[in-house]
């Protein structure tokens, strides 16, 4: 099992205080802290999870993302100083799994890098196990099923909840939701997106019960997310 992490942030005191915790949880921290070195050090050695500083010395955060993108799905978690920030990173659509706003609880990084990994872990090819899968879509049809259970789904609600599960884990926001919804940029309120999302969780809700897979994130937006 590869539990290898990389740390690339400028803060030795941060970065020192992220490796205890980490360590502690059972990972091998490693910690770079200019810009330069990230993407010849990924390529070497590939982690299983990069925790990505927006500002670094060297290269910013947002262009390292995106050449790692080229070449790795690696999970990468963002980290930024301003809450504001994440709002434009996720306009950037940069492929990252998460992000996490400074300052933080080191507790609050093991239990995010821990979500992130269990997800990229369920993301894999499992061996055969008689189970249905927990979400079904096929888009020729509009056939939406839940552990088997079918989804009677508008053609809106089909599309939103294909666009989420997608990407599990990624959050989006209301805008980039209704542009990929309504790509004839027709006008409606950004509230509409909030009742699709309301709708759809109900009808996942009452096909079953147990299950919660869509995820609002206060003041930003929301995700699809089977492991919360």
């Amino acid at each position: 099992m590869n539990n290898s992490l990389l740390i690339v942030e400028d803060e030795p005191k941060l970065a020192k205080l992220l490796i205890n915790y980490l360590r502690q949880a059972g990972y091998e921290p490693e910690w770079l802290e200019n810009g330069l070195d990230v993407l010849p050090w990924v390529r070497e050695k590939m982690p299983a999870l990069i925790l990505l500083d927006l500002m670094l010395p060297g290269r910013d955060g947002v262009d390292i993302c995106k050449d790692i993108r080229s070449f790795s799905e690696v999970p990468i978690i963002m980290v930024t100083a301003r809450v504001e920030e994440i709002d434009r990173l996720l306009g950037l659509e940069l492929g990252a799994d998460d992000y996490i706003c400074k300052p933080f609880s080191p507790r609050e990084v093991v239990a995010r890098v821990k979500a992130v990994l269990r997800r990229s872990s369920d993301l894999k090819p499992s061996g055969p196990s008689g189970a249905p899968p927990l979400l079904h879509l096929e888009e020729d049809s509009l056939l939406a099923t839940i552990h088997g259970h079918k989804l009677d789904l508008t053609v809106v609600e089909f599309k939103l909840l294909k666009f989420l599960s997608a990407n599990p884990g990624r959050i989006y926001d209301r805008n980039q939701l209704m542009d990929h919804i309504y790509p004839d940029q027709r006008i409606v309120s950004d509230r509409t997106i909030d009742s699709h999302i309301k709708n759809l969780r109900k009808k996942i809700a009452g096909a079953s019960p147990d299950t919660e897979i869509i995820h609002s994130v206060y003041g930003v937006g929301y995700k699809y997310d089977p492991q919360s």
